[in-house]
């Protein structure tokens, strides 16, 4: 009965069959990551893992091929040394989405944990130049994924007004408001006033 089946299945014109398989060819050459599926296999024979974890047995490859057909699913070559080698039948495409989904996660948190924490003095006279110069430079380390520490020191007088100091502080995140968010809005503690700020998390 299956061999039946599996011969109606694959009766179809030559020329689309060819083109079906050298565009199976030319995904999978093209993805650095990708499993050996369905024509793709060459062993002769496969232990069949079936879609929701089930051994199935060892079958024929032909069999095997059919088998996925019959759920709609792709036969997917998980371990080639294997004796014999391990195929699972799966949605393939959907397979490869949630490995990237897995693969961009931990990506993710690597970039967390290796994240640095910069330090950029600012002044409350501060001028335009030496402002956009620094602004620059913390879009670079924000776009690193590193946090940042602006401070500025008050000196003298200057401690009548941190109003000033604020102020720059506010505007030098408003700046970066595309970039980053403010961890903690700005503070004093003494002489000087700290605002911190990290990298928008991305969507």
């Amino acid at each position: 009965m299956l061999n039946n089946d599996f011969d109606c299945f694959f009766r179809m014109d030559s020329d689309d069959s060819i083109l079906l398989y050298l565009m199976e060819v030319f995904y999978i050459a093209n993805n650095k990551n990708g499993l050996l599926i369905n024509e793709q296999i060459k062993a002769s024979s496969v232990l069949v893992i079936g879609p929701n974890g089930e051994q199935v047995g060892t079958k024929p490859l032909k069999d095997a091929l059919t088998l996925a057909n019959y759920a709609g699913l792709d036969l997917v070559l998980m371990n080639p040394n294997g004796n014999p080698p391990v195929c699972k039948v799966m949605d393939y495409n959907k397979y490869r989405y949630e490995k990237q989904k897995k693969e961009k996660e931990a990506t993710k948190k690597q970039r967390a944990s290796s994240s640095q924490l910069k330090e950029f003095r600012l002044s409350p006279v501060i001028d335009i130049g030496d402002f956009e110069t620094k602004l620059r430079n913390v879009r670079k380390y924000l776009e690193k994924g590193d946090k940042i520490k602006l401070s500025i020191r008050f000196k003298g007088r200057q401690m009548a007004h941190t109003e000033l100091g604020k102020d720059v502080l506010d505007k030098f995140a408003m700046k970066l408001e595309d970039l980053a968010t403010i961890e903690q809005h700005a503070k004093l503690d003494g002489r000087t006033m700290i605002m911190l700020l990290a990298p928008k998390k991305e969507k």
